[in-house]
């Protein structure tokens, strides 16, 4: 039986990139993955980031930010960083091969009324869900080569 590969997402806070990212992945892969998000600096999971991603029909309200620093020691395939500070504020993840670096701006930090903040979670849901994707289908067509090898 093949051991499914370990992905956690990380970001500075945890209240909106790292929870859409685990919550597109658990949904697009089904269970292809084990997935975690955690955040250098974790906050509380803003109540847009809910409102975005069910419009997507994913829901996220159950997730809780977690700490950085509780993920450190477990062995993860792959740790996604999904903004510039996390990547430059990343502990060492001394058991970890894939380091992948995705820069999406912190649509908490996006001024204005209710609908331009909205727009801006919106925006940043897309973003994610698109290298969510991404990574799948290269995830994906790597175990392929991965098999062929195997078998060739």
């Amino acid at each position: 039986m093949d051991k499914k590969s370990k992905v956690l997402f990380l970001s500075t806070g945890t209240s909106s990139r790292s929870q859409m990212a685990e919550g597109f992945l658990r949904t697009l892969a089904g269970d292809e993955f084990e997935v975690a998000s955690a955040g250098i600096e974790p906050s509380r999971l803003d109540p847009f980031t809910v409102e975005v991603m069910r419009e997507m029909g994913i829901d996220i309200s159950k997730q809780h930010p977690k700490n950085v620093a509780e993920s450190v020691k477990e062995q993860f395939g792959y740790v996604i960083t999904v903004c510039d500070m996390a990547r430059e504020r990343a502990p060492i993840f001394p058991f970890t091969l894939n380091l992948i670096h995705w820069s999406i701006e912190d649509p908490a930090a996006a001024k204005g009324v209710a609908e331009e903040r909205r727009d801006a979670f919106r925006r940043a849901r897309d973003m994610i869900r698109d290298n969510v994707q991404n990574f799948i289908s290269e995830f994906t067509g790597k175990n392929l080569e991965r098999s062929r090898a195997a078998s060739g």
